[in-house]
């Protein structure tokens, strides 16, 4: 019987652990100074929400904190909800505004991409990647080319939009200029706004909900047909239960892009006509960049980063399950 034999690893045992120390170290040293950067941004933003900070002025030699950039306590938080100063105003406004648009782009999003979801998973393979590929396109391209697109279609004068209505006998729309236009409460140029956010966005959760449905079987489906359940009765009583987990991400991730909607808004309408599109995240850059009033746009930052969070976990208490399919 032929045996083999491996020759011994020459190779000191304490430089291969020098090596692989080095490896690691050469890893997690940039994530942690990446890390360390974040963190300090984040406690400079939650220090400045306490003080009347503008890097214009000269303040104290700790960081210019103090001095002519003094501290305020929560005079900013008690202002923006009872003062009566035109930041205070626009603030609530914004606030408003910001709430407006993600409780229309959620359940719009839903309504959109859940029944696509469940006609393109139910045809066939090829046909199935060219329609979620063309579906799937609006979401990689570019939010400013988005805007310019649709603000193009939006056009008074030579926008298709408007062509329409006037060849179906309708007055045009000023979709995006008009402050007195509206439509079930909400002013037409919001919902201009939250159409071409729709049309980009809706081809991601598509895609994601397609994944869940491939993932329940078909006769759990046919079960239910065949003791009498309608095709809608099915999808609700079986389907969707079964992908919960992933209605719950989807609604999460929605609403938190929603909150943060910025580029396309200020593109589009720059938050006119009148203040009526004026969203938190435009109104947080123009206090911050525009009128270097630092400590009032950290202020709003926190309220924003307060409300997330809060609707997020309304979210989870109400969709969340305790077990997984």
């Amino acid at each position: 019987m032929n045996t083999r034999h491996q020759k011994p690893d020459k190779r000191p045992k304490g430089g291969l652990a020098i090596a692989k120390s080095r490896f690691v170290a050469s890893i997690l040293v940039p994530l942690l100074l990446y890390q360390s950067v974040g963190i300090f941004v984040l406690a400079w933003a939650f220090a400045l929400m306490f003080f009347d900070y503008s890097p214009g002025r000269l303040g104290g030699p700790i960081l210019g904190l103090g001095g002519s950039n003094p501290f305020v306590g929560l005079r900013h938080f008690v202002e923006m909800f009872t003062g009566t100063s035109a930041p205070a105003t626009l603030f609530r406004t914004s606030l408003k505004n910001t709430l407006i648009f993600a409780f229309l782009v959620l359940p719009l999003n839903l309504l959109i991409t859940l029944p696509l979801a469940y006609l393109l998973e139910a045809i066939g393979e090829r046909l199935k990647v060219i329609y979620r590929t063309i579906y799937f396109l609006p979401v990689l391209t570019s939010s400013v080319g988005v805007a310019l697109i649709w603000m193009s279609m939006y056009d008074p004068q030579a926008g298709w939009i408007n062509a329409i209505l006037r060849a179906v006998g309708l007055r045009p729309v000023a979709w995006l200029s008009d402050p007195r236009a509206g439509f079930l409460g909400v002013p037409v140029a919001m919902w201009a706004v939250v159409i071409a956010y729709l049309w980009q966005d809706y081809g991601y959760n598509m895609v994601i909900f397609i994944a869940a449905l491939q993932n329940v079987p078909h006769e759990l489906r046919e079960a239910a047909l065949i003791d009498g359940a309608t095709p809608f009765q099915a999808f609700l009583r079986v389907v969707l239960p079964l992908i919960q987990p992933t209605f719950l991400f989807v609604c999460v991730m929605t609403m938190l892009s929603s909150f943060q909607v910025f580029d396309i808004i200020q593109v589009m309408t720059n938050g006119g006509p009148g203040y009526k599109t004026q969203v938190l995240m435009l109104d947080i850059y123009r206090n911050a960049f525009r009128y270097q009033n630092m400590g009032w746009a950290a202020a709003e930052s926190f309220i924003l980063v307060l409300l997330v969070m809060g609707i997020t976990l309304i979210q989870m208490r109400i969709l969340r399950t305790r077990w997984e399919y």
